[in-house]
């Protein structure tokens, strides 16, 4: 049964449901742009622009009616715009055009506008006609003008290929504007459910974001996000993550030749890859990079903290019971002896939470978490339930805060997840104040 069944939806939204408009390819285009949404949902669009001006943008989805609805209604808002003013097309513009679809489906607006924006993107990379030549990174580190950046000079003693190696390395990351580490102090506490959905939340929230799964012996990222039977390619800037518009996606499990296939390394084969994973990925210029780590303060955190400069923060997970919290503290002591910034402590599987009749039963000891991070002075960011919905959504190979936003549980783990994202903008906002006043006074 569609998704336009059911209440909530204005009769623009059905109409355009049920018969979109400027559906299907264009023969004759001079910008495109395809992105799969963290709900799975998957937007392509064409643009043919004469002058600078849209004249005609269509649109194909694999979702269901409220992307057929947000998609049609996107393409109508841009035709005759300047490209610049079509690719500041907006969420909020495109639901105010459809008068009305539930909060749940409301995601299928952000994608087609990010869809919107990539597609013009393309039309002005067509239109330089490929004036970012490869090497272009080297020449901006070349002429680079900050004296803090790990590559502004030799170290004593470095050799030509070790100071080089550093250059690339760094060119790479200062692309990159937030770092964000994900850890646990044991296994099987759902971290890396943690960092799928955060970096989801991320997306949701309009942000570039990279996600690296260092978890060398165990890959779970590529089963979360369906996208097992995806391989890694090769191109002139580096090695291609998997693109799935505003996420990017890096993890072992790409070049594995079969998903049952053990990986048996030790400390510095794995340290190796980390690396390799940094330096010679095409990222790109992206507003975070999430790092899903293992569990446990051994190698792969290590190496990610060392090799990847200062990190943004930490995002620890840990269930109620005391054999986990206990393990979290050894955690915040590992960040704190790297001076990694704690973002804070994640509570998860903190109770079942009944789907008849809404009651929580603390299944597990409660409030390990929580009293951890009062113990240990660090910020305690929430507790998220168990709900059999996470499960299947992980299994289905779909992002939960997408693809349940309605429900009850994905609200607290976006209440959870979404101040991260705030924090950042609330200290670039300020830190820009103070450039401007900085700048008036001087």
């Amino acid at each position: 049964m569609e998704c336009t069944d059911r209440e909530g939806f204005s009769d623009t939204a059905r109409r355009l449901a049920a018969d979109p408009r400027n559906y299907g390819p264009l023969d004759d285009f001079n910008g495109r742009a395809r992105i799969t949404g963290p709900c799975g949902d998957t937007m392509e669009f064409w643009l043919s622009a004469a002058n600078g001006i849209v004249a005609r943008m269509t649109f194909t989805t694999d979702g269901c009616g409220p992307s057929r609805a947000c998609g049609s209604m996107a393409t109508s808002l841009v035709e005759g715009r300047r490209i610049e003013d079509a690719a500041a097309l907006a969420q909020g513009e495109i639901l105010e055009a459809l008068g009305g679809i539930p909060p749940e489906f409301e995601h299928c607006a952000l994608l087609a506008a990010n869809t919107v924006k990539a597609a013009c993107e393309d039309y002005r990379r067509r239109s330089a006609r490929g004036a970012a030549e490869p090497g272009a990174a080297r020449a901006s580190c070349d002429g680079c003008a900050r004296t803090d950046c790990p590559a502004s000079g030799r170290g004593e003693g470095e050799s030509d290929e070790e100071f080089e190696d550093r250059r690339q390395l760094a060119a790479r990351l200062c692309r990159i504007r937030r770092k964000v580490i994900v850890l646990s102090g044991k296994g099987g506490v759902g971290k890396s459910t943690v960092a799928v959905n955060l970096a989801a939340a991320l997306v949701l929230a309009g942000k570039k974001v990279g996600l690296l799964d260092v978890d060398i012996h165990g890959p779970s990222i590529p089963t979360m996000l369906g996208l097992e039977r995806e391989k890694i390619l090769n191109s002139e800037e580096g090695i291609v993550p998997v693109d799935l518009g505003l996420l990017k996606v890096m993890s072992l499990g790409f070049l594995l030749p079969s998903a049952d296939d053990a990986v048996i390394w030790r400390g510095p084969m794995k340290m190796a890859v980390i690396k390799q994973f940094l330096k010679d990925v095409a990222w790109g210029d992206l507003d975070y990079l999430v790092v899903d780590s293992p569990p446990g303060t051994g190698d792969e955190p290590l190496s990610v903290c060392q090799l990847i400069g200062p990190v943004d923060g930490a995002l620890i997970v840990t269930t109620p019971q005391k054999v986990a919290a206990v393990d979290v503290r050894k955690s915040v002591t590992f960040c704190r002896r790297l001076d990694v910034p704690i973002l804070g402590i994640v509570e998860n599987m903190s109770g079942f939470t009944c789907p008849r009749c809404g009651e929580t039963t603390p299944i597990l000891r409660a409030g390990g978490g929580r009293r951890t991070a009062e113990d240990m002075g660090v910020p305690f960011l929430g507790s998220i339930p168990m709900d059999p919905q996470i499960a299947e959504a992980c299994d289905d190979g779909r992002t939960f805060v997408a693809r349940y936003a309605a429900s009850a549980t994905a609200k607290i783990m976006r209440s959870i997840l979404d101040p991260i994202a705030a924090q950042h903008d609330a200290e670039d906002r300020t830190a820009a104040a103070r450039a401007r006043n900085d700048k008036e006074d001087k």
